[in-house]
C-alpha cells in the first residue's frame, strides 16, 4: 500500500473525495486488455474475441467472465495458464497505452479546487505505483492502492480497506469513478456513490443495468461526482 501525497491536514477542509479506478478509466488500456485476453484464449485453443464482445460480456470475478465465453468455468489449471499469459502479455503491451484524454487536467483541477482523491485498482500494486508515477500524476492522489492478493476477485473488500486507510474520508461524501459494474458494487458496499464511464471494459447498456449514473467522458464523471458529493 502506498500513501503518496501529503495528508488531509494540508488539503484544507475539503469534504468531497473521489476514488478513481485505473484500468479502463484513468488509463486507456483497452487495446492491451483485449490483446492479453485473446493471448490467454489462444493458449487454450479458443477463438479470439472482439472488443465489442468483450465489453458486452465482461464481468468480475474474472473466472465468471471466462465461463460466459467457454460455457463452463475454467479448471484451476486453465485459470493459472490464462492468468499468467494475460499478465505477461499485458505487461509487454501496456507501454503503448496512455492516460485517457484529459485525465491529467481533471486530476489537477480537482486537487486545485481543494478536494481530495485517491486511486484504487485491481492491478497488482507493485506494478501500478511506478506506472502512475511515470505519468507524473502521483502527487494528485492522497493514496494509491493496487491489488496485493490473488487476481480474479471482487473490488468490494479492497474498497473497505482503502477507505479505512484513508481515515478522514467520509463514505457519504465519496464518489467512485470507474468503468465497470464492480466499481459501483464496491462503492455501494461501503456506503459511497458511483459514476460509471463508458470508455473502458463495459458498454453503456451493461453499465446502465447497475442503476448509477453513466457518462461518456471523464469530464462528465467529475461534474456528476461534484454534484453527488455536495
Amino acid at each position: 500500500m502506498s500513501v503518496v501525497a501529503g495528508t488531509f491536514a494540508d488539503m484544507g477542509n475539503a469534504a468531497a473525495h473521489i476514488v478513481w479506478d485505473w484500468n479502463g478509466t484513468l488509463f486507456h488500456d483497452n487495446d492491451a486488455i483485449i490483446g492479453a485476453t485473446n493471448a490467454a484464449f489462444v493458449e487454450l485453443g479458443m477463438e479470439p474475441i472482439t472488443l465489442e464482445r468483450y465489453r458486452a460480456l465482461y464481468c468480475v470475478p474474472v473466472p465468471k467472465f471466462y465461463e460466459r465465453l467457454m460455457g463452463r468455468l475454467p479448471t484451476d489449471a486453465e485459470w493459472e495458464i490464462m492468468d499468467e499469459v494475460f499478465h505477461r502479455y499485458y505487461a509487454e503491451h501496456r507501454v503503448r497505452c496512455s492516460l485517457t484524454a484529459g485525465a491529467a487536467e481533471l486530476l489537477a483541477g480537482w486537487r486545485s479546487a481543494g478536494h481530495s482523491q485517491s486511486l484504487l485498482s485491481m492491478y497488482v500494486h507493485d506494478e501500478l505505483v511506478p506506472l502512475v508515477r511515470g505519468f507524473g500524476i502521483e502527487p494528485h492522489f492522497v493514496r494509491v492502492d493496487g491489488r496485493t492478493g490473488p487476481s480474479g476477485g471482487s473490488k468490494a473488500e479492497h474498497m473497505v480497506r482503502h477507505l479505512k486507510a484513508l481515515g478522514d474520508v467520509e463514505a457519504e461524501r465519496t464518489v467512485v469513478i470507474g468503468d465497470a459494474a464492480d466499481d459501483a458494487v464496491a462503492a455501494l458496499h461501503v456506503g459511497a456513490r458511483a459514476v460509471l464511464y463508458t470508455g473502458g471494459s463495459h458498454g453503456r447498456s451493461s453499465l446502465e443495468e447497475v442503476g448509477v449514473p453513466v457518462v461518456d467522458t471523464l469530464e462528465e464523471a467529475v461534474e456528476v461526482a461534484k454534484e453527488m458529493a455536495a
